[in-house]
């Protein structure tokens, strides 16, 4: 009877919680990286260099790390559903502002804006989740959430590329009316959420009586369990090395997901494709990586093995990114991009299995922030980095490769992290 309750119940949870979640996300992803596709006409209608666009690209993730622990702590205290939808609100607002850049000031204010608005919505989902379903299925819900990044890149690419056309309508450029019409989803969802959302299970009316008592129950047994050995308190979060660790890790995984999302148009682009053909090229890779990811993450549930699912992703992520900087042909591009796509992908559902194995309450809620947060700083680096050293060699080359040895330096501490929690036997073990 427990078994088929249990069943039952993740059924449903899943079916209410996942998919909206994932259109959240989908949603944000896509105000996050559209100015790849905006720099497609944007720079030159505005003159911006590719040093100037990379480090605008990144400052978001200025933001973004400003503002992470201290929001994420707000939604521990007010709720999911109160904070979430003002996220959302707040940065669809400032993400239509972008159609009214008008040179290099307000372009770079408003992508630290909205790092700053936007702050708080990814790691306050991962500890909504950790509310909601038991840490043996959790790697696998992260992952159908986390999908929604590459989903966003598969159907954004084209809907941005036919955006862009709009070129003249009203007296506009195309990529205002890009960055117009992509905003308003944010805003309207962000009212959507106010009246979807549930906070905790012992508040979920849509489920039955017997359904809410085992659920409140399974969390309930699980939080006690882990009380014993896991770090409660704020400071606890945010001094735990293992926190630190997992920071550098995700540093380089955020590096080598927003040069992907920023940069991968125009790589493409140096082909001499239309922008029509470079948004359809462009959802290739991730479309590979969605598949690729799930599967992986569900090998990762199922073997109950984290450190290794993190260090092959991270490998064959950064071989990607080497090939794509030498490939001599728009297949081939494709081709590495698709390699780094799958790395950068089926690195972080097993990677943020991890915190929750060894935080609770309040020190999770600031921990995973931390993680994000810090980690996030990579999707400030490898953008940056990149516009540097494209204006200063005229190639994507040395970028590529920098943010390629970033991949292996988060492989390696993946290893070390993981050996240092085996030495310890009282710590948690990652991988058991």
């Amino acid at each position: 009877m427990s078994a088929e309750l249990e069943k039952r119940v993740l059924r449903k949870i899943s079916f209410r919680i996942v998919p909206f979640i994932m259109l959240l996300y989908f949603i944000a992803f896509i105000d996050r990286v559209n100015i790849g596709f905006a720099a497609l006409t944007m720079n030159k209608d505005l003159g911006f260099s590719s040093s100037v666009f990379g480090v605008g690209a990144g400052i978001f993730f200025l933001g973004y790390f400003l503002f992470e622990v201290p929001s994420n702590l707000i939604l521990e205290k007010v709720g999911a559903r109160l904070w979430i939808a003002r996220v959302m609100i707040t940065w669809g607002l400032v993400s239509g502002a972008f159609a009214f850049i008008q040179g290099e000031r307000s372009f770079l204010t408003l992508r630290f804006l909205l790092g700053a608005a936007e702050a708080g919505f990814f790691p306050g989902i991962i500890l909504y989740l950790s509310f909601w379903f038991p840490a043996r299925y959790r790697a696998g819900v992260v992952s159908l959430f986390m999908a929604a990044a590459p989903i966003s890149v598969v159907l954004g690419s084209p809907v941005s590329s036919a955006l862009l056309e709009m070129d003249g309508l009203l007296g506009l450029k195309g990529w205002q009316w890009m960055f117009i019409m992509e905003a308003i989803p944010a805003v309207l969802l962000g009212f959507v959420v106010l009246g979807y959302l549930t906070d905790k299970p012992a508040k979920a009316k849509w489920l039955k009586d017997d359904e809410r008592a085992w659920l409140v129950n399974e969390m309930d047994a699980e939080h006690a369990a882990k009380a014993a050995t896991a770090s409660h308190s704020i400071w606890r979060g945010l001094a735990d090395i293992r926190v630190l660790a997992l920071s550098l890790i995700y540093f380089g995984t955020s590096a080598g997901l927003y040069t992907l999302g920023i940069w991968a148009p125009q790589i493409i682009k140096e082909f001499g494709l239309s922008t029509m053909q470079v948004g359809l090229l462009n959802a290739v890779p991730p479309t590979v990586a969605v598949i690729a990811m799930v599967l992986w993450a569900r090998h990762s549930d199922k073997t109950n093995e984290r450190t290794w699912h993190v260090v092959g992703a991270c490998v064959a992520a950064a071989a990607g990114l080497m090939l794509a900087g030498s490939a001599g042909s728009v297949v081939s591009v494709v081709a590495a991009l698709t390699l780094v796509n799958i790395g950068i992908s089926s690195a972080k559902p097993p990677l943020w299995a991890m915190p929750t194995m060894f935080l609770s309450g309040s020190a999770a809620a600031a921990g995973i922030a931390t993680i994000n947060s810090i980690g996030n700083l990579g999707g400030f680096a490898g953008p940056a980095m990149i516009g540097w050293i494209k204006d200063s060699t005229g190639s994507f080359l040395g970028g590529l490769y920098f943010v390629a040895g970033l991949l292996v330096l988060s492989a390696v501490l993946t290893l070390v992290l993981s050996r240092s929690n085996q030495s310890t036997a009282a710590q948690p073990h990652f991988d058991h």
